[in-house]
């Protein structure tokens, strides 16, 4: 028997039916929602990542939503949401995230930036924007995002960002240097406040804000995959009560600040944790009485203490 012969210029049976944008979007919602995500959240992040996949705009998904997908970029796409359902952050996925307006790139050597650590940078940007050259140590820094933010408003600004991590750093440095503000920020490795002696003066900060790892070693098994299995562990563990590097950052900054100056720390929120570090700094005596500001949710979120004159200001 002869095999009949297809005509080359028909269309396969066997091809793949194209995968159009708002098909592989339900999809892969409905994945993302399966694995636990809540519905907002789903959609969004099987947004981010089909555009990252198909090198997409916003604009240009929205605008097109029947538009089919290319096999590569389905290929990806499937992929990406695999190892979303399977916990990996989208931000990793990706490798950025937005913080204050700014593109920041992201991978596992950081914290993935927060909208709520965004308070802090505003409480800190009201307390300085008025000083005609401030000097800032933002402790922890991660990947830059507050001593970038910070630097960005305002264009006198200069800081010192330090961390423990050198990985940590070099990304701190590559958004520093997209951000245009590299010049105005030095980098120093090591804990607490430690990388500050020998670079800047005692007494000549006008702010040190922070927000350090404040989870209570006892609770990071209780935190959602995706922050415990992917995040940076130095980055959340803030030891047995979650203050650890709290009362480092508490004792160590009165000696770099002039009287005057802001000490800025974000906390734990919603909880008792705001108090507690209002206590960590009436107990040094160094400080004004401390006050807490809330986040756009109503959650105690940034402690705030402003450092008084002592015997050995007096003595300078």
């Amino acid at each position: 028997m002869n095999a009949t012969r297809r005509d080359p210029r028909a269309p396969d049976p066997a091809a793949a039916t194209p995968v159009h944008r708002r098909a592989a979007l339900a999809s892969a919602e409905a994945r993302l929602r399966a694995a636990g995500l809540a519905a907002d959240a789903a959609r969004l992040e099987a947004e981010v990542l089909l555009r990252h996949a198909a090198g997409l705009s916003r604009e240009e998904l929205f605008l097109r939503p029947e538009a089919p997908i290319d096999d590569a970029a389905a290929r990806a796409y499937a992929a990406l949401v695999a190892q979303r359902a399977a916990g990996r952050p989208t931000a990793y996925l990706v490798g950025r995230r937005e913080f204050f307006g700014i593109d920041f790139s992201v991978d596992p050597r950081v914290l993935i930036p927060r909208p709520e650590t965004e308070r802090l940078v505003e409480v800190v940007y009201e307390a300085l924007r008025r000083r005609p050259a401030p000097i800032a140590a933002d402790i922890g820094t991660g990947s830059g995002a507050i001593a970038v933010a910070l630097a960005r408003q305002l264009p006198a600004l200069r800081v010192i960002a330090t961390d423990t991590s050198a990985g940590a750093l070099e990304v701190a440095r590559r958004n520093a240097a997209r951000a245009g503000v590299a010049e105005r920020i030095a980098w120093a490795e090591g804990p607490g406040t430690g990388p500050l002696e020998g670079r800047v003066s005692r007494g000549r900060l006008d702010a040190v804000v922070s927000n350090p790892p404040y989870i209570p070693t006892g609770e990071i098994a209780a935190l959602p995959v995706e922050i415990r299995a992917h995040e940076p562990a130095a980055a959340l563990d803030g030891g047995p009560d979650g203050l650890v590097v709290h009362r480092q950052i508490v004792n160590g900054a009165a000696c770099f600040l002039r009287p005057g100056g802001l000490l800025a720390l974000e906390v734990a929120a919603p909880g008792t944790q705001a108090r507690a570090v209002c206590a960590l700094i009436r107990a040094t005596g160094r400080y004004e009485a401390p006050s807490i500001v809330a986040d756009y949710a109503g959650a105690e979120r940034v402690v705030l203490a402003v450092r008084g004159r002592d015997d050995a200001d007096s003595r300078r």
